[in-house]
């Protein structure tokens, strides 16, 4: 368990932030200069909070009645910055050494963590000899996983390791960190501003904005909460769902995934039959008929509730339906809202394009 509870102010930004997660991936997600790095900051203990505290597992990080402010070294806390930070006049080999050198005491993971088995894992054997100018922005962020690891860690903090790298390597990285989490056991806490990020590593939601946690808890809690939208961000904002993989269609090149609302038809998913999957369906994604339709290109029509609709003032509104236990958001014109009327109650069906749910769309549990 990481518990915190710490206020600082630094100059007219007041950071006032409350969380506790057990989740094996905890996201602190929020606009750039809503406070996650100060918070991240705060655990590795290389920034000091006026007052509160600060606590992981049996250990006390930071108390202020107490007067305790633990060293950053005896945290043991693996920390990977954004730029990577590695050291230039160093090989690969050589940056990763300095992280063994800097290995935990006592109060390290239980099971050492061996260089080899890191080196292979993150695919760093090519690697090795040469020096940080002539890596990739992937390459770096992987040389930068490596050493963090091996200095034997209770606790990675990922500080937007994925901000420089382009698209094509975000990807890549993405897996390597997911085979950290499986591989591992270590808890980790992503910063990110990246909904996509979010979905497919995290386990539990951390909602940061002007330096407050607006609300924390499940992924798929605090992604379906209407009122949420503004700060999970307008145009990425939607509902995730969990499901499994039912079967494949071969020749069309499509999964179906089953859920406890039906069966959703998705792009070719690389995933066994009953893998635990997760979806994010945006709500820009989703239309609303009272009826079920016919002769549509649509392939994902479920019945559905509607539970509660998120009026505001302009021409889009919200509208959460009930597809099964699964949540789904709806964004819709106005005039639908009237012309349909609806009302919380209601039955409808949702209907979600199977090429909206592209491959940055599901992860895996």
């Amino acid at each position: 368990m990481l518990a915190v509870d710490v206020q600082q102010r630094l100059g007219t930004f007041e950071l006032d932030a409350r969380f506790a997660s057990a989740a094996p991936v905890t996201a602190l997600f929020g606009r750039s200069g809503a406070g996650k790095t100060r918070l991240v900051n705060a655990i590795a203990g290389v920034a000091r909070p006026d007052r509160g505290t600060i606590r992981f597992g049996d250990s006390t990080f930071f108390d202020s009645v107490q007067g305790i402010h633990m060293a950053p070294e005896d945290r043991r806390v693996g920390y990977v910055f954004q730029d990577g930070l590695l050291f230039p006049h160093l090989t690969v080999a050589a940056n990763l050494d300095y992280g063994a050198r800097n290995r935990a005491r006592p109060a390290g993971p239980a099971s050492p963590i061996a260089r080899d088995h890191v080196i292979e894992l993150l695919g760093l054997v090519l690697l090795l000899h040469r020096k940080p100018r002539d890596l990739s922005g992937g390459e770096k962020q992987r040389v930068a996983l490596g050493r963090a690891l091996l200095s034997q860690p209770r606790l990675l903090l990922l500080d937007e390791p994925l901000a420089g790298v382009d698209s094509g390597r975000k990807s890549e990285i993405l897996a390597y960190i997911e085979k950290l989490r499986d591989e591992f056991g270590l808890p980790i806490v992503l910063v990110t501003h990246a909904i996509d990020e979010v979905v497919r590593l995290a386990d539990t939601l951390v909602l940061i904005d002007e330096g407050r946690v607006q609300a924390a808890g499940a992924v798929e809690e605090i992604m379906g909460r209407l009122d949420l939208a503004p700060l999970t961000g307008r145009h990425e904002a939607g509902a995730v769902i969990d499901a499994r993989v039912a079967s494949h269609d071969t020749h069309y090149e499509l999964t179906h995934l089953a859920f406890s609302g039906g069966s959703l038809a998705v792009p070719r998913v690389i995933a066994a039959v009953g893998d635990a999957v997760r979806v994010r369906i945006r709500a820009r994604d989703v239309s609303l008929a009272l009826d079920a339709p016919q002769g549509l290109s649509i392939q994902n029509v479920l019945p559905a509730t509607v539970e509660s609709i998120r009026d505001e003032s302009g021409p889009i509104v919200d509208v959460r339906v009930l597809a099964g236990e699964s949540p789904l958001i709806a964004r819709i014109t106005r005039q639908s809202l009237d012309r349909l009327r609806l009302a919380p109650g209601q039955r409808v069906h949702a209907l979600v394009k199977a090429v909206s749910l592209d491959r940055r769309s599901v992860g895996y549990s």
